[in-house]
């Protein structure tokens, strides 16, 4: 299978959250055949869930696509590095690789914080590709902050 970026998507996912007032953080999930499994963008306020992450939406429909728990073989894109609960629900969805946007040192849980893939409790260690799109995501969030202060 050919290299194609989904971070396009993960960007417009990202500023359509932007947009309803939620922090701008876009995910697309790719399945093992290339095919667009699903995308989301984080809906936290609207649905009153904490857990309503890009991520976390994203795997969502994807299982429920699929009907399956897991998804091995899939790619996932995210606008910033995700959170430690977001990395270990891609950790249970067994995907495949993880590429993301702008590094998050202060809630990030994969290469900052809680370094989920590196705990020795982690069953499943995905592929990660970092930094793609990195200052585009990292704007969204620095503008979508800004104007909130």
């Amino acid at each position: 299978m050919d290299f194609a970026s989904h971070m396009p998507a993960a960007l417009e996912e990202a500023r359509a959250a932007a947009r309803r007032g939620e922090v701008p953080v876009g995910a697309v999930l790719i399945g093992a055949d290339g095919q667009v499994l699903a995308q989301a963008g984080n809906r936290t306020r609207e649905m009153r869930d904490p857990t309503a992450h890009a991520e976390i939406l994203a795997i969502r429909a994807a299982c429920a696509a699929l009907g399956s728990e897991r998804l091995p073989g899939a790619r996932l894109w995210v606008t910033l590095e995700p959170c430690p609960m977001c990395a270990a629900a891609i950790s249970a969805a067994r995907i495949a690789v993880l590429y993301y946007g702008a590094e998050d040192p202060r809630m990030g849980g994969v290469h900052h914080g809680a370094r989920v893939f590196d705990h020795p409790q982690c069953h499943h260690r995905p592929e990660i590709v970092d930094g793609i799109s990195a200052e585009e995501s990292r704007r969204l969030l620095q503008e979508f902050f800004r104007e909130r202060r």
